[in-house]
């Protein structure tokens, strides 16, 4: 096993993945570096960003957009922050119609839907201003927001040509994928969602990428009133191989959950010295069932009754590969929650 660690770690180190000192990846989560006890080297504090100036909240005409925008304003109102309600018409759309006289007749529906959806703030105190603008709706989104330093994007989970409930919208993995800023998504009109129903879940792995959402998740929970769940996974699968049918035995995997339990015990003072101090609980769950990190983070803030889920756009392993990491996008597919997607700074 240690010989395995360590041809791990030339491995990464060879490819310049940017590790913590504490850790060694393994796949999209990781695991110490010190199996079997010894001092945790913590963390430095993360920089706290400019965070919750501005939501900006992109919508068409779904009902899903609209349940993502009253999430949108109740955020708005907790923040005192101004909240832009934009809508991007396509190229392409414009481009089909014949007369200048038909493309503005598209262009006043489109501002009386923001005007429809604007006016569901009426009875919070919220300044909302209404923007239509052009291009591809992903990229035009994206752009807009990286414009204005501090907002936050909120996003339903499908657009009005979802298909499915647990279909990730086009428009909304674009935006995240390019990371641009923060995007809140929310999980749709069926949902019933509410932030402030139960405590925010913080999946962390202890990698730069996961401690990017941490001042983002205590400013959050402070706002809405709510405690934090620190939550770290032991990936019982991975750490036992792919060809390993006998799985861990139980000394290992004894050692492997120790070893997550101080980590998430480290983090938990990393977390604690980004922002406010809302009450933190931290836990560590086993993987059950190859449900993978993802399915151990769905189940884990099922069973805690979470009102909202804040974590980084990639896992250790992701940096670099993907344009959204794998276990955030499975998370955001499947919970019934509003979840915070953090980008990476990098």
């Amino acid at each position: 096993m240690r010989e395995l660690l360590y041809l791990q770690l030339v491995f990464m180190q060879s490819t310049a993945l940017r590790l913590s000192p504490k850790l060694i990846a393994t796949n999209s989560w990781a695991r110490p570096l010190n199996p079997g006890g010894g001092q945790t080297i913590k963390a430095a504090p993360c920089e706290v960003p400019d965070m919750y100036d501005r939501f900006i909240v992109a919508v068409d005409d779904s009902e899903d957009a609209r349940a993502a925008a009253e999430a949108g304003f109740d955020l708005a109102a907790r923040f005192d922050a101004p909240v832009e309600v934009i809508h991007v018409l396509k190229r392409t759309a414009l481009d089909s119609l014949r007369s200048t006289g038909d493309r503005q007749r598209l262009r006043e529906e489109r501002e009386a839907l923001l005007d429809a959806v604007a006016n569901r703030a009426a009875d919070r105190d919220v300044r909302v201003s209404t923007t239509v603008l052009e291009g591809r709706p992903g990229r035009r989104i994206a752009t807009y927001a990286s414009q204005r330093p501090g907002s936050v994007v909120v996003l339903g989970r499908q657009g009005r040509s979802a298909v499915s409930k647990r279909v990730l919208g086009g428009v909304t993995e674009r935006v995240l994928g390019r990371g641009m800023a923060p995007v809140l998504v929310h999980p749709g009109a069926d949902a019933g969602a509410d932030l402030a129903s139960g405590p925010l879940l913080l999946p962390t792995d202890g990698s730069d990428n996961a401690q990017e959402a941490y001042p983002y998740a205590t400013t959050l929970a402070d706002a809405v009133g709510v405690g934090v769940h620190l939550l770290g996974v032991v990936d019982v699968q991975q750490a036992g191989g792919v060809f390993n049918a006998g799985g861990l035995d139980r000394e290992h995997l004894g050692r492997l959950e120790d070893d997550w339990a101080a980590l998430v015990d480290a983090e938990r003072e990393t977390l604690g010295a980004t922002g406010p101090t809302p009450e933190i609980q931290t836990a560590v769950r086993r993987t059950q069932d190859f449900e993978g990190v993802s399915g151990a983070i769905v189940a884990y803030g099922r069973e805690s009754s979470v009102g909202s889920i804040v974590m980084g756009s990639h896992g250790r392993s992701n940096v670099g590969q993907q344009l959204l990491g794998s276990v955030t996008r499975l998370v955001i597919r499947t919970v019934s929650v509003p979840v915070l997607v953090v980008p990476r700074t990098d």
